[in-house]
């Protein structure tokens, strides 16, 4: 049952049982006041201690919330650099390709020019 009911329950307790006190009450009108009077500071008091339940558990809700949150953002974190660690890796790897394909280039067209008997000028 949700908390919201519950409190609508106990609030609904509440008045009813202040309405029965005081249409049946036995004793004189201050008397059955007095004890209305006690008996709705015991019905504050519980709802008080209701209430102040129910928001430590949404705030223990919200922290854990918090917690949960912060502890994906870290692991995302941790991928985004993992991530771009190994594009850094795979960049140098092309470049230094790109940079042998060059020279396995211009060996071939030196070797070329050479095999014609043309300078290497």
């Amino acid at each position: 049952m949700s908390s919201g009911k519950v409190l609508l329950g106990v609030l609904a307790g509440v008045a009813a049982g202040a309405l029965l006190g005081v249409l049946f009450a036995p004793d004189k009108g201050s008397v059955t006041r007095k004890k209305v009077s006690g008996k709705a500071d015991e019905y504050a008091d519980g709802l008080r201690k209701k209430f102040n339940e129910y928001l430590d558990t949404i705030s223990e809700k919200i922290d854990d919330s918090e917690d949960y949150a912060d502890s994906l953002k870290e692991k995302f974190e941790e991928f985004l650099d993992s991530i771009s660690e190994k594009f850094e890796t795979a960049q140098e790897e092309v470049s230094d390709f790109t940079d042998q394909q060059k020279s396995k280039a211009e060996k071939v067209k030196k070797d070329f020019k050479t095999s014609r008997g043309e300078s290497a000028h």
